[in-house]
């Protein structure tokens, strides 16, 4: 059975998980402990520590792996014009990133949105450079850093501390502006 919950900064649903037991990304491989940006996550406080939110990401955790899981997300999608994948968790796992570009494949009529630090894993990455590629998906790698840049030409996302730190290169996400934070 799919379940989805509703972050405030979407104006639509969203699909997640346990925040750092399924964030390989987060983790710096030379010092073993979650990234800088990762070292304050907003999902693992607050509501997201509530019981009913920690047992729908266990839920979702274990349920991606049915055969049939792929087509009722097709159909939980049907009427969705803007679904956000991780408002809290990632990508673990190569097997759940194949099953989630099945789905953005099925439903071209809805605009995906996928912030990630997954792409540091090689196995994930090929599939969400495959995700990229899609004109209904809109795929994000996530900087380790808070202010943090990318060393590359790459569209990515990056927490900054203030509403005020937007450059020529970045554009401040507007969700603040509807009670988001």
């Amino acid at each position: 059975m799919i379940k989805l919950s509703k972050a405030s900064k979407m104006p639509a649903k969203s699909w997640s998980l346990q925040a750092r037991k399924t964030c390989p990304g987060s983790i710096d491989p030379v010092t073993k402990a979650p990234v800088e940006v990762c070292a304050g996550c907003y999902a693992a406080e607050g509501f997201y520590q509530m019981p009913d939110a920690i047992a729908l990401r266990e839920h979702n955790r274990e349920d991606w792996k049915r055969p049939e899981w792929v087509d009722d997300m097709v159909k939980e999608l049907k009427r969705q014009k803007y679904f956000r994948w991780f408002d809290s968790g990632d990508v673990y796992h190569p097997a759940l990133a194949f099953k989630i570009f099945l789905v953005m494949q099925k439903t071209p009529h809805v605009q995906h949105w996928l912030p990630t630090k997954s792409y540091k894993v090689p196995r994930i990455r090929a599939i969400l450079e495959r995700m990229k590629a899609l004109p209904n998906a809109a795929v994000r790698y996530s900087s380790d850093f808070i202010n943090g840049a990318f060393d590359h030409n790459e569209h990515g996302s990056t927490v900054v501390p203030f509403a005020d730190s937007e450059t020529e290169a970045s554009k401040v996400c507007d969700a603040y502006e509807r009670g988001g934070k």
